[in-house]
Order: structure tokens, then sequence, then C-alpha cells
């Protein structure tokens, strides 16, 4: 109950200090350190709950949003300037960037944008050597984000420096106090025939999983990400699922095993991929279960859409149906 009070508080707070830079006597233009302010305890947040150092966090917001005067981060409280790709179905806004008119994702507030900036560096397998650095390496992390991508100005991890180093905020990281360690997301490759087999789990349970491990809703379904260790018995255990209920959730046979940083479904997944996600090419080390588990599909459904027999595999650069059965 405290945990849940604090929030709430922290988001009143949060709110209140967003409206009286927005509407009260403030300018209507932020500084950076009153931006620093009003987002700080959001970004530590994050970090406690998503293992992102709340430094990179902020001075990525400071630098993306410009202090949060951005067109981007006023029209459409997009404070990191993430662009849509096959995976977004919210909202969206075009602007001007690298071309013409390109897509990026509209929020329904600030806090929602620190929130799906988490999620979109810890949900896709190109960041994730980063969470191999220390939480307090803020260096590593900034020439880490250029290294894998994130931005194509080769100034872009000394710009986060400087930030970081002239407002302090390697301060924020000492606030650093998760007892979780970090899950690495689904690993793209394999298929249920070559999981190992596990045996039943005896691990003591907490009284609310669904706190504890993280569950959110992916194709609105319950999911979260295998920890080292699990087995999909002590899963099923500890969220009161029969066992066969579990296996065909996943769509693996008795006695498969999930991979540490895998998806584990604990409801029926969709006969369809969110909207915007029509297709998926089939890369290297990919396969059809690998795919049904990312963008939470059914087995079954997959078949049928691509005209495919149960079992049948398919091959690398093969365009897979997410959403409509493919013509012949």
């Amino acid at each position: 109950m405290r945990y849940y009070y604090s929030k709430i508080v922290f988001l009143i707070s949060l709110l209140v200090g967003i409206s009286s830079l927005v509407y009260g006597g403030s300018p209507q233009k932020m500084t950076r350190q009153q931006y620093i302010d009003v987002f700080a305890q959001l970004a530590i947040q994050e970090m406690n709950e998503y293992h992102i150092p709340a430094s990179i966090t902020m001075a990525q917001a400071c630098f993306e949003s410009g202090d949060g005067n951005s067109p981007l981060a006023k029209g459409a409280n997009n404070h990191f300037g993430i662009k849509c790709n096959s995976s977004w179905s919210g909202p969206s806004i075009k602007q001007d960037d690298e071309t013409h008119d390109e897509c990026f994702r509209k929020y329904g507030s600030a806090i929602e944008s620190f929130r799906d900036h988490s999620k979109f560096l810890t949900g896709s397998m190109r960041y994730q050597f980063l969470f191999d650095y220390s939480i307090s390496d803020y260096k590593k992390w900034a020439y880490g984000l250029k290294k894998a991508g994130y931005a194509t100005d080769p100034q872009y991890p000394a710009r986060l420096i400087k930030i970081i180093e002239d407002f302090q905020l390697y301060k924020l990281d000492e606030y650093y106090n998760s007892k979780t360690g970090y899950v690495r997301p689904e690993k793209f490759g394999g298929s249920t025939a070559t999981h190992q087999k596990g045996n039943r789990g005896t691990d003591n349970f907490s009284i609310n999983p669904y706190v504890s491990r993280n569950v959110e809703k992916r194709n609105g379904v319950k999911a979260f990400f295998a920890k080292e260790g699990d087995t999909y018995e002590q899963i099923a255990t500890e969220f009161s699922l029969k066992e066969w209920e579990i296996y065909k959730y996943n769509d693996v046979e008795k006695g498969a095993m999930p991979e540490p940083g895998s998806l584990v479904y604990l409801q029926s997944k969709r006969g369809s991929a969110p909207r915007g996600n029509d297709f998926h090419v089939l890369k290297q080390g990919e396969s059809l279960w690998s795919v049904a588990q990312w963008y939470g599909i059914r087995m079954n459904a997959l078949y049928r859409k691509n005209r495919m027999t149960r079992g049948e595999e398919a091959v690398p650069g093969q365009k897979i149906s997410l959403r409509k059965k493919i013509s012949r």
C-alpha cells in the first residue's frame, strides 16, 4: 500500500510541476534546469524498473526534446524522438527529420513517453549489450547508444555526456536500488523442438506474482519475460494455472523449458498481430514460433494466414503474414 501511495503522490506532483511550468507564471519556454527538476524523479523511477541509468534517460530527454520545448514534445508528448516502426500501433504525428514527413510516435502524456523509451531500449535486441554495463557508467552507455544506432549524429555521445556532467545528472544514478535483476527480451531463434526439458520447480513464490514478475500486456495478452531457472510447470503453479494451459498458451510441448529472456504468455494469444504489423520478413536465426511469440499470435493462426501446414518451417527472407491470409 505504501508503494502505491507514494507512486500516486509522485504522479500528482509531476503533473502539478508540468502544469505550473506550462500554465503558471513561469515563461512558456522551459530552461534545462526547470525541465530536469520536473522529470528527474520520473527518470529515477524508470531506472529502478527498467535498469537504464537515470542520467542517460534524463540527458536524452533534454537533448531530444530541447528541454521539453520542441514541437514534437509539445505537440505529441514525444520527449525522445522515437519514430514509428512495424511494432507501433498507437497514435502518430508526421514531422520532417532526416527525410520529409517522417512518422513519430504520439503519446497521451510525458509519462507515457518516458515509459515507452524504457520499453523501446529493453525490448530491442540491438540494445541488449548496454545492459552488461554498470548502471553508473554513463559514458559507456552514451557511446553504446550511438553504436547501437539510436542516433546518427557522430557527436551524440559527447552531447549526452556534456549534459550529464554540466548538470551533475550522474548523481541521479546513486538512487538505483532495484531488487530485481535485468531480464533480456526474447531472443529470436529456435523452435519448440529445440527447447530442453525441465523438472518441476521447487522455488518459493511471492504472494503477488503479477507485481514481482512485471507482467504487462503484449498484443492485449498478459505476458512477461522468463528469467534463469524458470520452468513452465513452476510458472503455472505461480500463477494458479493448469500445466496444459501454460503449454497451450505458449505453443510448446509438455516438458519444454523457456529460455531466459523469452516471452511467456499467461493467456491465449491472439489470432492476429496488432494493427500496423501486417508482415514480418524472417531473419536468419528466427523461426515461425519465435515470430508468433514476439507478436503474440497463436501458431495455428499463423499457419492459416500463410497457408502452411502444421510443423512446416519458414525460411530466412520469407514474408510472413501477421494479419491477413495470403492470396495464392
